[in-house]
């Protein structure tokens, strides 16, 4: 998966097209990520515990990997990466500016 926790995302479809935030928590294995901010769903939830949270909450769920970007901060938009190694190891590397993101 292209995408790793902490990374700044643009969403680049739906209803949160053009949203930029961080990625909160990723899900390699279903391909999914949850992007600050971005895809709010609402959850109704009992109280665990007296006096514990309960009721409609909204929070952020999971979008597609494949519906995310990374961000460039020097073009200030969502960028398609490709992988190079450099000194043994992996970086993500735009393909318009060769900006290294890790």
């Amino acid at each position: 998966m292209h995408i790793k926790k902490g990374d700044k995302v643009q969403v680049i479809s739906g209803e949160y097209k053009g949203h930029v935030g961080e990625v909160i928590k990723a899900f390699p294995k279903e391909n999914r990520v949850i992007v600050e901010g971005a895809n709010i769903g609402t959850k109704h939830q009992k109280a665990t515990q007296m006096g514990g949270e309960s009721g409609r909450i909204e929070r952020e769920m999971p979008l597609d990997a494949s519906k995310v970007l990374l961000y460039s901060e020097e073009l200030s938009r969502g960028v398609r990466t490709r992988v190079e190694v450099i000194d043994g190891k992996k970086v993500r590397v735009s393909t318009k500016s060769d900006e290294k993101f890790d």
